[in-house]
């Protein structure tokens, strides 16, 4: 059975939702001249500056060019759904960002990204532009806390971009910028269940099957194999899973801060997401730590996949100033 979405052709989607985006947020956002799949902020880059360059597939939106704007990301390079940009609109996009203080390129650890922004990174060298790459490994489900490396970016990135591109904003050094990405990434943990597919827009046939009355735990965002295919359990329970699989890597004290993104897959609603921050605050009581901040809704999403995602950042005095920073983006301001 076909599923229903409110597009005019498959193959048309992610440019016509790009002009949509660009109409919508002109204050924010333009592409660069014959780019479309650059977008650029407008009040972000700047002489002296490290320009920060996200990316990624598309169909996950806000995530990424939600996020570009001053105070977060300066550029955004966006793929076809599921798929990395290719290098042109990565080279595209970290041309516009250089100030003359390096760009940096932040994105989840997925072959087919590593693969393009590495070779975008490869031709901006013969430019005389200084690129450096920092992944996002936040998710918990993907490998063993001992290889974080293998783990898979999902959306943890809120924190994590958010922490590089106001660390780019205060015009740290191109070091300090990286280090700050670094420690952000390694200080993210994310837990996420499906409860039902998605399916592109090319499609329209679910990308993978999950029975009536099932859960999936720690599904990636693009429908990759969880640890575990379960019942459906009530919240609480649910919730307890998660946030039991993030306490345990994390490994906070008592009395430690935290900021906490409760996050829709793409179709669960506010009303579910609320119930699960409900739990979430009161299992992080129940641990001592002190809840300093926390987002709930649409930030990184699967198309219209049912289910919700966890993510705890583990904060230290220097990323909670981060966190804090002021910024003003197309899709999220603080």
């Amino acid at each position: 059975m076909k599923t229903k979405k409110l597009i005019n052709a498959g193959a048309d989607a992610v440019d016509e939702m790009l002009q949509g985006v660009l109409a919508a947020h002109p204050r924010h956002l333009y592409a660069v001249e014959n780019m479309p799949r650059a977008i650029i902020a407008r009040n972000g880059p700047r002489k002296g500056k490290v320009g920060l360059v996200i990316g990624g597939g598309s169909g996950h939106e806000p995530t990424f060019l939600g996020f570009v704007g001053k105070g977060l990301a300066d550029a955004a390079a966006i793929g076809n759904v599921f798929a990395s940009p290719p290098p042109d609109p990565i080279i595209a996009c970290a041309m516009a960002v250089d100030g003359g203080a390096g760009v940096l390129f932040m994105y989840g650890n997925y072959a087919g990204d590593v693969m393009n922004f590495d070779m975008a990174a490869e031709m901006l060298a013969l430019d005389e532009i200084e690129v450096r790459t920092v992944l996002t490994t936040d998710d918990v489900a993907s490998a063993p806390a001992d290889q974080k490396d293998r783990r898979r970016g999902v959306a943890g990135n809120v924190f994590i971009f958010k922490a590089a591109g106001a660390a780019c904003d205060l015009l740290y050094s191109f070091d300090d910028v990286e280090r700050v990405a670094r420690h952000a990434n390694a200080r993210t943990y994310t837990m996420g269940v499906a409860l039902s597919p998605c399916s592109l827009p090319q499609t329209l046939r679910p990308n993978f099957l999950i029975g009536e009355g099932e859960m999936e735990i720690g599904m990636g965002i693009h429908g990759e194999p969880g640890v575990a295919r379960e019942p459906l359990r009530p919240a609480d329970a649910v919730t307890d899973e998660l946030i039991d699989s993030i306490l345990r890597d994390m490994k906070a004290a008592r009395g430690d801060r935290v900021a906490v993104l409760v996050n829709s897959l793409g179709s669960t609603p506010m009303m579910e997401l609320y119930i699960l921050m409900r739990r979430v605050k009161s299992r992080l009581d129940d641990a001592g730590l002190i809840l300093h901040t926390s987002l709930v809704g649409n930030y990184c999403t699967s198309l219209e996949m049912a289910g919700a995602s966890i993510t705890v950042m583990h904060l230290d005095d220097e990323l909670q100033q981060l966190i804090d920073y002021p910024c003003d983006c197309a899709m999220f301001a603080r």
